[in-house]
């Protein structure tokens, strides 16, 4: 299928890696409030009950001489009676062990799931027909076998797909090691992330192509290895799909409240920071207005925004300003003993895991500050505009209730972080660091350049601890969690508020930089003109954002 590559290391080389220390959260994790399946352990997804084992016993591993690079292949141990293997699991040797694949069984009881899938009679697991060899370490031209990792794909059934791979340091393993999954009960799955690549051959760590709010499928935790030989070659590899309706492994609303109590992070701004958060009620209260298209005469807000138009879409027509004056001046200060962080709830991963979205607000962004190589150039207009929404994301296994990872977003793109990679204030409490101006958020302090780090070339952000902070597990406010039903979360009126949080002024702002360019050192002004032309359209002038229910990470799942 792939074609074996072939690399051989003597018989000392092949002793197995040690295991990696497994990671947990600085304090334990407390009683979750009563609820349905959220932090059962296990998870019903219609037919199928899945439980996640992040106890494993090694395979085999790349043993590279630079660690940094090296991969080891697990298969999960302690698996409950009546679960059966999908795949195996691999990670890098660099980080902690923290991964998990799910074991699956046929659910004891059906769920209304059923009348989704066709209405069949076969079994929702099944034993593969044979396997394919995907890949070997050694083709066995030195005579022995000893230490090599063979790879296999398990070949279904006719209406069954294969959902993980299996390892093993010799012979083929047998039929009933592993399960394939009823098709339709299965969803299209992509290559996520290189985890090895040596020679022709690549490890990738795989995710649901249908992801976000309404997708349905469901990570496994397994990987794909792909040959580079065999150019165009689809995904042999299915994920889950959860055709349970009810969502049962969601959190309550209690049990909302004890996850953001729990590890609600602190926001720290920099403290240089001229222009902090507001609560949107504040912002409202203290002169903000509303426009339209054609009056020049704005209308103050209400404190709830009850006379903002909602619904439908951006159409240009409403937009929200500042107050001119010297009241213009001070709301642009914002107003940090009112800020608060506004939740959104939401499925992820087809229910498996829970998104907690923070959005914080601040009545104005900050000019940027251009830095090329050791000289800082502080920018007039470039950066600024009325309002600011951003926003980070707790993703919540919900097996568990254990903290994954978090969303940061960083003007037009952002970055998961694992849980092992932050950093933690009282307890379980991950700290989030807002930069100057932009309020960009980072996981740490620093210089972070959005540009070219390598050459020291773009905009500045910085981060730095404060006394400006905001924490998040006291001062926040449920705004929306859809998949509860209808009138259990009262969403506010100017969340329904579709248009810009601010006007949009156009301006020559690369007349500025050009300026900027010229008095620079002729050996430097071409990398600063590439690099200007990669940087975000929104510098070059002053728009307002739309609001956090306009943003495509709002349905969908995070850029990244």
């Amino acid at each position: 299928m792939f074609g074996c590559e072939c690399f051989y290391r003597k018989k000392m080389d092949l002793l197995p890696l040690s295991d990696p220390e497994p990671f947990s959260l600085p304090a334990p994790l407390p009683q979750w409030p009563h609820g349905q399946g959220f932090a059962s352990g296990k998870l019903n997804l219609g037919e199928l009950e899945v439980v996640k084992i992040s106890r494993f016993k090694f395979i085999w591993s790349s043993n590279l001489e630079d660690k940094k690079k090296g991969v080891t292949f697990y298969k999960p141990v302690g698996l409950p009676d009546g679960f059966y293997i999908l795949g195996h699991y691999c990670q890098s040797n660099d980080q902690p062990l923290r991964g998990f694949v799910l074991v699956a069984r046929e659910a004891p009881s059906k769920s209304e799931a059923a009348d989704f899938s066709t209405c069949v009679t076969s079994p929702a697991l099944r034993e593969p027909l044979d396997y394919t060899l995907a890949w070997k370490s050694n083709d066995g031209s030195e005579g022995s076998l000893e230490g090599c990792g063979f790879f296999w794909l398990p070949q279904p059934p006719e209406g069954y797909k294969s959902v993980g791979y299996l390892v093993t340091s010799s012979k083929k393993p047998k039929l009933d090691k592993v399960r394939c999954v009823r098709a339709d009960l299965t969803d299209r799955c992509e290559k996520y992330r290189v985890m090895h690549s040596e020679f022709s051959f690549r490890v990738w760590s795989t995710r649901p192509y249908h992801r976000g709010m309404l997708g349905r499928g469901v990570s496994v935790g397994t990987f794909s290895c792909i040959s580079d030989s065999v150019p165009g070659l689809e995904l042999p590899l299915s994920c889950l799909k959860n055709l349970d309706p009810s969502l049962h492994g969601m959190p309550n609303c209690d049990q909302i409240h004890a996850l953001i109590n729990h590890y609600g992070p602190t926001f720290f701004f920099h403290p240089d920071e001229i222009y902090l958060p507001s609560s949107v009620s504040w912002f409202f209260e203290n002169g903000a207005l509303l426009f339209r298209k054609g009056d020049s005469v704005g209308e103050p807000i209400d404190v709830g925004g009850s006379n903002l138009p909602i619904g439908g879409c951006n159409d240009t027509e409403f937009w929200i300003d500042l107050p001119s004056g010297d009241q213009r001046k001070t709301i642009k200060l914002g107003n940090l003993a009112s800020a608060k962080l506004y939740l959104h709830v939401k499925p992820a991963l087809g229910g498996t895991f829970t998104d907690i979205a923070l959005w914080i607000f601040c009545p104005f962004n900050g000019p940027a500050t251009l830095k090329v190589g050791i000289m800082n150039i502080a920018l007039n207009k470039i950066g600024q505009h009325v309002c600011d929404w951003e926003h980070v994301t707790l993703r919540i296994c919900n097996f568990t209730g254990e903290l994954w990872s978090i969303y940061f977003s960083q003007h037009s793109g952002g970055v998961w972080v694992n849980a092992y990679e932050l950093e933690y204030i009282q307890g379980n409490k991950a700290i989030i660091y807002s930069s100057r101006n932009g309020h960009a958020s980072f996981p740490h302090p620093g210089t972070y350049i959005q540009g070219s780090a390598k050459l020291g070339i773009g905009i500045r952000n910085d981060c730095a601890s404060s006394n400006f902070y905001v924490d998040s597990s006291t001062h926040y406010e449920l705004v929306a969690a859809e998949y509860l039903g209808d009138g259990i979360v009262a969403e506010p009126g100017w969340l329904q508020f579709m248009r810009k949080w601010g006007p949009t002024i156009v301006y020559d702002s690369r007349t500025e930089l050009d300026k900027i360019v010229h008095v620079l050192p002729v050996m430097l002004q071409s990398s600063v003109k590439n690099i200007f032309d990669k940087l975000p359209v929104e510098l070059y002038g002053e728009e307002g954002p739309t609001g956090p229910k306009e943003k495509n990470n709002w349905i969908g799942d995070e850029r990244g």
